[in-house]
């Protein structure tokens, strides 16, 4: 387990029914397949040393002394092995018969799960041979030794007491109050299901929506391994529906009637940050009269991942279209709210061409729209000065043009170089007094024109900005509305691409244009072609970098060494692992000392999972150090 991270399989390998031998060979081969994958955690059906479908030979002692020697065989088999493995068993208690999961690691059966809600509504029929082990507290002897047997066991790893894995039996999935809740309440961080859930029209998408809500509501990971269709076919077929999920997310699944094999990488460091973040989560206490049985084992190792996607653009949705016409309406319902408790007239923004003020043009011309306003109450003003280039100064034109509203220009260099004078700054000396000193202004401009039409600022600033500070205090990073705060740039060049394709025609050519213009807060002057010379990427990162770091340093909880790791996954091709980790301390160093522009940020929406609201978001002291961060960053 590298970074937290635990690679979990399930296995349903094509058994027979009432023979146990076969199918611990079964069992044994795929235990020895998976091991060679770097397997962490691997769940077999239930009743998978028996056969589901065994019906009344259940009650044949011949078929119950059979599987606990296969049950050896198996326990046998991982002696030499760091693997957690379940696999399903009926066990005779004195009078009583049990559907059980037996957990296994380093050669021995570490307990017996039992379990404890009985299907009795389809043609199986469990409690005309099973008792419910709700109540089950006994030790059972095994041929190698002896086991609990309960219906709560946490199994942990003895090097990462962290990590606990619980276990429930298919239809106790399916209860009102199924046992995984009180699980994850003790601290199971990964559920698995040993299951026997036949195949109907319908019921495999039914079993997603409830697995998802059910990881989604406990925050854990789930490993559900289906019967195959090796079962009997005499009133039912199982398909071998395996699913791997995290916090609501499918991680990965087999095809129905395919190979039986599901495997993916769940990451429990995520788990638990997103357990410590919502305190939801932590208001539900754990049953006290509910006593469990605790297993040590070694199942952990330290394989890299080799299953696991990592995105390398977190904050862009996907192959979903309707995510983009979401956000926009997000953005532009707020902003429609706020203009009208506002009661003005219209708005006001400054268009320099770029593509953070183009979104918040987009944006503000469908909030009037949904207000049933004149886009010509809104009021783009360009305000070219000493690094405008001719590119971005033609973009801005053509696009208040292309959408209707009212276009303003106004050359602010005469006035700034005035200013210069006041303050006694030599022109010539590009600094951040040169710099700054335009932005200010343009601030100035924009608020003083609101004032006079009646009109409230739209801020166009976005969120990476305000995570590294790239904007001028009481600057651009002031306005009275900030429809982009929670939008990072990734998203934003996602969202402007969307909007061209949804709009066509000459508007999605200005778009285009836009899109291929390099990002720059041009306030250095440009070549002698006119061409931009202040490149932003250049200065602080590429912001696919700078993104990939902020989702997972505040949405994940990812330390500097996780965070570079991943990031090689996602960007090894691109980057190399130097760059990477310049600019992971640079994001460090960026973040941490720009907290004090965060703290008084106008009010702004939040579209996603991150934002950096002082007032809801993010609570962090501007003068906190980053050193800890730094230190590990930096020794990498």
């Amino acid at each position: 387990m590298k970074h937290q991270f635990i690679k979990a399989a399930a296995v349903s390998p094509d058994l027979r029914v009432a023979d146990p031998a076969y199918n611990a060979q079964k069992i044994i081969e795929a235990i020895e397949t998976e091991e060679k994958k770097g397997c962490e955690l691997l769940v077999f059906p239930e009743l998978s040393l028996s056969g589901y479908t065994c019906g009344d030979l259940f009650l044949q002692r011949t078929l119950l002394e059979g599987c606990l020697d296969a049950l050896d065989l198996v326990a046998k088999a991982t002696q030499d092995k760091t693997m957690l493995v379940f696999v399903g068993l009926p066990v005779a208690d004195r009078e009583k018969l049990y559907n059980c999961a037996a957990a296994i690691s380093g050669g021995r059966v570490l307990a017996l799960v039992a379990k404890s809600y009985l299907p009795d509504h389809n043609e199986f029929y469990e409690g005309r041979h099973f008792s419910s082990g709700q109540d089950a507290d006994s030790c059972i002897r095994l041929r190698s030794g002896s086991a609990s047997l309960s219906p709560r066991v946490l199994v942990y790893d003895e090097a990462h007491p962290e990590i606990l894995i619980a276990c429930e039996i298919c239809e106790d999935f399916w209860v009102p109050v199924s046992p995984s809740v009180s699980h994850c309440k003790h601290g199971a961080s990964i559920v698995v299901n040993l299951s026997a859930s036949n195949e109907l029209v319908g019921k495999r998408e039914y079993r997603h929506t409830l697995i998802a809500a059910q990881t989604g509501k406990n925050i854990c990971g789930y490993v559900y391994c289906g019967a195959g269709v090796g079962e009997s076919t005499s009133d039912s077929v199982f398909a071998a529906n395996n699913m791997i999920y995290e916090n609501g997310a499918c991680l990965a699944e087999s095809v129905p009637f395919g190979n039986g094999i599901c495997e993916a990488e769940i990451d429990v460091g995520f788990l638990l940050n997103e357990r410590r973040r919502k305190t939801s989560y932590r208001n539900f206490d754990a049953e006290e009269d509910k006593e469990y049985i605790w297993c040590p084992a070694k199942f952990v190792t330290d394989g890299d991942l080799t299953l696991r996607n990592i995105d390398p653009l977190p904050f862009v949705p996907h192959g979903e279209d309707c995510r983009a016409d979401l956000i926009f309406d997000i953005q532009a319902n707020a902003l429609a709210r706020r203009i009208a408790h506002t009661h003005v007239r219209g708005a006001v923004l400054g268009i320099s061409g770029g593509l953070d003020s183009t979104l918040a043009l987009l944006v503000t011309c469908r909030a009037f729209d949904l207000l049933g306003k004149s886009r010509k109450d809104i009021v783009g003003i360009s305000m070219p000065c000493f690094g405008t280039s001719k590119g971005t100064k033609s973009n801005a034109d053509a696009l208040m043009q292309a959408l209707g509203v009212t276009a303003r220009k106004i050359d602010i260099s005469a006035t700034v170089q005035r200013h210069f004078k006041d303050i006694g700054h030599d022109p010539d000396v590009l600094n951040s007094a040169y710099e700054n000193a335009q932005a200010r202004y343009r601030t100035m401009v924009l608020m003083d024109i609101a004032n006079e039409e009646n009109s409230l600022v739209v801020g166009t600033g976005d969120l990476s900005e305000l995570a590294l500070g790239w904007c001028t205090y009481n600057g651009d990073h002031m306005s009275m509305y900030a429809v982009n705060a929670s939008v990072p740039k990734t998203l934003v060049r996602y969202l402007v691409l969307a909007e061209a394709h949804r709009l066509g025609g000459d508007t999605e050519k200005v778009l285009s244009r836009v899109l291929n213009t390099s990002i720059s807060p041009e306030l250095l002057p440009p070549d002698k072609q006119g061409n931009i010379t202040q490149k932003t990427e250049d200065l602080i990162g590429p912001y696919e970098l700078t993104d990939f770091y902020l989702y997972h340093f505040l949405r994940r909880g990812d330390s500097p060494a996780k965070t570079l790791y991943l990031a090689e996954r996602a960007f090894g091709e691109k980057y190399d692992r130097a760059t990477l980790k310049k600019w992971l301390v640079s994001f460090y160093k960026r973040f941490f000392a720009q907290q004090f522009k965060r703290n008084c940020v106008p009010d702004g929406v939040k579209v996603g999972s991150v934002s950096l609201s002082p007032r809801a978001d993010l609570r962090m002291p501007s003068d906190a150090s980053c050193a800890l961060f730094l230190l590990e960053a930096e020794d990498l």
